[in-house]
């Protein structure tokens, strides 16, 4: 028989899980009345520690977990009580209230605190440790806060979560209702984090009809949008026009007339047939018109005699160069643009520290660049020269929204050097290029085997096949460190061939430990973590070993392994739960999208110093910089113990653990084998199956990606329309 329906309320007392996306809960509540908590399952786009909830729905008999409230329905409102406004504002919601303040504040105004800090917020200075900028915040966070609620509980029935509806408030205020209301497909452009699906369900939702040509022109853009997403700059007229039909499930005529529309208001732009977003046409032009431009003018310097200044860097260093290490070092000095490709251990640092030692003899000026903070320090460390990311290079103004170097101020330098080239898209390049003057020369270094850029364009393939731009490709292998496995394996691999180990118990910089079965290698990847490495090779597992796996989702993906692996390695201390996460002092943590305002990058790599719930914020150190972040913010970060392959081009770790098994079946690539063990410094274990090293060596079928650099250099220079812009 089943159990009648109920209704319940009382306090949330801790939140267990909360799903963004489903908004699926559970949590500890203090029924009304009773001293016990109960378990409540149900559906809530959010719940806070603290908030009173009502709940309609029965008791059910978990297998696993015992008796629990099914909630059919829940709904959160603000508390009444003392005791609950103060958990409530103990919560850490509310910046500048932490648990001592909250205390405090309940302790002079009792029930009627929050009505004080909604009404009477001067009040508050009544209080120990306010003061007037205290009292401020408290009111700003107050407001923000109460008008995130609004948007939430419009957005609820539209599928947008938390944080989601919180970047809402903070882009558009109190008119988001409004503005949503009006035009739902602006959320994918204005929104972080929202993409065409979600806005489509809501514009479903408030009645967007769904063969309107708001629809069919945002249908463009996505499709667009999910095709660089997969690198590609265009997309076919065709092709494009019957995709969309299909994913809109709307008549392909509509759909012509949107795309008209589009091209018509410079949205997008159509190039012999083929359809760009405007953004990425005019990167693809842009880049090409610059590296012509910089082909053929002049260097700003009096010509280097190649041949005496390769013979003193010889002198310098204390080695003579290898023919061909000699011959791209040449080529570098008297080229204006030049390319230096190959894989590890073949002289690449080495000739880019003898080009900076020739320049600074020559007293010239030289820029160091690359993509990744962590790929600026190495070259920084190889050539005891300044290197910077390209962001800070080029130094985006957060108050200006551009950066702050461009056409109109270029940056200052007669030689530039550009590393980890391979990672860089053609948005970066453009911007990039955009900054470079006339009279300087340009090198361009990278890896072309390695795994293209996660963003739209194929730049390094393109410029090589081009044959525009002189370049040499380095294939004698020199580094030897340690015996050398960690650098002929991902020869070996790039070659197609298996890889080799040390035999018996030989001390090496390269292991692979096998096992099949998921619980197998997690159980293995502890171990390895835990003692076997520190133990052995003394490494710090916070510090200095990096987990790689080729996929975030599954058992053995990123998200999982950070869970599983935060339990072992930092199971304690101060922490704060959000989004699904928590985040705990001392745990290595990754930001996923450029925040120019904090000056920190998509793929930052710090570590979390402190875990202030009085104040609501988070402090995370990257590398010796202190970067703070409210509890809004968090949805920037995710744990980084175990990160992406992908995420991982252009960093070096001491130790390196890659996981490679048939469950990453459809991403096993050469390529991707490959980029992951060159991110090895002193140590690398291969954790897997044979079966799945075979097949990612064997698979070298790389997805061709459809831009048109390469045919754009190979015709010279063109004609970049009047509406290019800076993307970065």
């Amino acid at each position: 028989m089943d159990n009648p329906a109920e209704t319940l309320s009382g306090t949330v007392e801790n939140v267990v899980y909360h799903n963004e996306a489903t908004h699926y809960t559970v949590c500890a509540v203090r029924l009304d009345g009773q001293r016990e908590t109960i378990t409540l399952v149900g559906a809530a786009p959010a719940v806070w520690e603290g908030e009173t909830v009502r709940a309609e729905g029965r008791w059910v008999q978990h297998p696993r977990h015992g008796r629990q409230f099914q909630a059919d329905s829940l709904t959160c409102v603000v508390p009444t009580s003392a005791a609950g406004i103060e958990r409530f504002l103990a919560g850490g919601m509310i910046k500048g209230i932490g648990k001592t303040m909250a205390h405090r504040l309940v302790q002079a105004f009792g029930e009627e605190t929050l009505r004080v800090i909604d009404k009477e917020s001067k009040r508050l200075e009544e209080v120990e440790g306010i003061g007037p900028q205290r009292r401020r915040m408290i009111k700003e966070s107050w407001d923000a806060h109460s008008g995130t609620r609004e948007v939430m509980i419009f957005l609820q029935s539209h599928g947008i979560g938390t944080a989601k509806a919180a970047r809402i408030f903070r882009q558009y205020g109190g008119q988001a209702i409004a503005l949503v209301r009006e035009n739902p497909y602006r959320l994918c452009d204005d929104i972080w984090g929202i993409g065409f699906k979600t806005a489509d369900a809501v514009a479903m939702s408030v009645g967007v009809p769904p063969h309107s040509e708001i629809r069919a022109r945002a249908g463009l853009v996505y499709r667009l949008q999910t095709l660089a997403d997969e690198g590609h700059c265009y997309c076919p007229q065709p092709e494009l026009l019957l995709q969309t039909a299909t994913l809109l499930d709307i008549p392909v005529e509509i759909v012509t007339a949107a795309l008209e529309r589009q091209v018509e208001s410079g949205a997008l732009v159509r190039d012999d047939g083929r359809i760009y977003k405007a953004d990425l046409h005019h990167a693809e032009v842009g880049v090409a018109d610059k590296l012509c431009a910089l082909l053929q003018s002049p260097p700003g310097y009096a010509a280097i005699q190649a041949e005496k200044a390769v013979a003193w860097a010889e002198r310098l260093i204390g080695l003579r160069f290898a023919p061909e290490q000699a011959r791209a070092l040449a080529m570098a000095l008297s080229s204006k643009v030049s390319i230096i490709t190959g894989g590890p251990g073949v002289g690449k640092t080495t000739i880019i520290k003898a080009l900076v030692d020739v320049f600074k003899r020559r007293r010239l000026d030289v820029l160091l660049a690359a993509p990744t903070g962590r790929a600026a320090k190495r070259m920084e460390e190889a050539t005891q020269h300044e290197a910077k990311t390209m962001h800070r290079l080029l130094k985006y103004n957060p108050h200006l929204q551009r950066f702050e170097h461009g056409p109109d101020n270029p940056l200052e330098g007669d030689m530039i050097i550009l590393d980890e080239v391979s990672m860089v898209d053609i948005h970066l390049m453009y911007t990039f290029l955009r900054a470079v003057p006339d009279r300087c020369s340009l090198v361009l270094v990278g890896d072309v085997d390695q795994l293209p850029s996660v963003g739209p364009g194929n730049v390094l393939t393109d410029l090589i096949d081009a044959d525009r731009v002189p370049c040499t490709r380095l294939e004698t292998i020199y580094r030897q460190e340690a015996g050398g496995w960690i650098v002929q394996n991902a020869h070996r691999v790039n070659r197609g061939e298996f890889i080799e180990v040390p035999a018996g118990d030989e001390l090496a910089d390269f292991y692979f430990v096998e096992a099949a079965d998921p619980d197998q290698v997690v159980r293995m990847l502890l171990n390895l973590v835990t003692d076997r490495i520190p133990d052995r090779f003394g490494f710090d597992p916070l510090a200095d070993v990096q987990v790689l796996t080729p996929m975030r989702k599954n058992r053995l993906g990123a998200d999982n392994l950070n869970t599983v692996l935060q339990e072992a390695l930092n199971p304690s201390g101060p922490a704060v739960q959000r989004f699904g996460r928590r985040y705990r002092e001392g745990d290595r943590v990754m930001q996923i999208r450029n925040n120019y305002d904090k000056d920190v990058f998509n793929g930052d790599i710090g570590r979390i110093r402190r875990v202030d719930e009085e104040d609501s914020v988070i402090v995370v150190d990257y590398d010796g910089r202190p970067v703070k972040y409210e509890l809004a913010e968090l949805d920037e970060l995710v744990h980084a113990y175990a990160c992406s392959i992908h995420k991982a081009q252009g960093s070096e770790y001491p130790a390196v653990i890659v996981l490679l098994t048939t469950q990453h079946f459809r991403l096993l690539q050469r390529n991707l084998l490959y980029t992951a063990l060159t991110r090895g410094r002193r140590l690398v274990v291969l954790l897997g199956s044979r079966k799945a090293i075979y097949i990612a060596i064997h698979n070298n079928e790389i997805k061709l990606r459809r831009t048109g650099l390469r045919e754009r250099l190979a015709a010279g220079p063109q004609t970049q329309g009047a509406g290019a812009r800076t993307y970065g």
